[in-house]
């Protein structure tokens, strides 16, 4: 175990070890803040102090499950500080909007179309700006579920080749997913031996093992998708949760 690990799981039950480790790490708190801001951050910008928030809020979830403390610290800080980007953006749009443009009177129809044109430029590029930041959380989160599933032998990219069309097999699928889910023991030998409890699920959700034998990827990296902090990729698995009505 790496020691910033190990000095992140004693952080979170020891308020001056959290002292010593944000100081530690303030420098690549404010460079994470720095990169998503896209300008230099200082201790007096929103940004730096939810940064901070965040780096808290990494230490007091982490555990060693989650692959190495800094990778999943950047991934909890980065998706704050784009979620508070978002809602000034939101915010901006709301007070810039030209009053005038709802008044057609006021103006001549040339002055119209030209703050119209420029309206809706601004709004196309607000929502390339949203698009952007989509993209920018969701590649953090499969960087940092990638790691996760490294651990078992296989990655990411390689769901496409698992992942279950027919109707069927998706309910089998989200059944033994979610029965991993439920078993918080169960989830914690998965992770440990890095293998899917082929045996145990078959004969207590009496499912085919040629399902669960041929969509072990999938099911292994919808447990950790979904019992993890990967809100955007577990959008994908909606259905899981829906199968469970939880």
């Amino acid at each position: 175990m790496r020691e910033i690990d190990q000095l992140a799981m004693k952080a979170s039950q020891d308020e001056e070890i959290f002292e010593q480790l944000t100081h530690r790490y303030e420098s690549h708190i404010r460079a994470v803040a720095s990169s998503v801001r896209h300008n230099f951050v200082t201790k007096s910008d929103d940004e730096w102090s939810i940064a901070l928030e965040a780096f808290h809020t990494a230490v007091q979830t982490y555990d060693m499950e989650k692959g190495s403390f800094l990778s999943y610290a950047d991934l909890v800080m980065k998706r704050k500080l784009i979620d508070y980007s978002r809602k000034q953006g939101k915010y901006d749009q709301e007070e810039i909007v030209d009053p005038y443009l709802f008044e057609s009177d006021s103006r001549s129809q040339d002055e119209n179309d030209g703050a119209l044109q420029s309206e809706v430029s601004r709004q196309v590029a607000i929502t390339s700006l949203s698009m952007e930041e989509d993209r920018q959380s969701i590649a953090l989160e499969i960087n940092a579920i990638s790691g996760i599933l490294s651990g078992y032998g296989f990655s990411f990219m390689e769901l496409t080749e698992v992942s279950p069309h027919a109707e069927k097999t998706r309910k089998a699928c989200a059944k033994a997913v979610n029965y991993i889910l439920q078993s918080p023991v169960l989830a914690k030998e998965m992770r440990r031996s890095k293998q899917l409890p082929i045996k145990i699920i078959e004969k207590n959700e009496k499912l085919p093992r040629k399902i669960l034998e041929r969509h072990r990827k999938y099911i292994i990296a919808a447990v950790e998708i979904l019992s993890g902090e990967y809100p955007n990729l577990a959008e994908y698995l909606h259905f899981i949760r829906k199968e469970a009505d939880i």
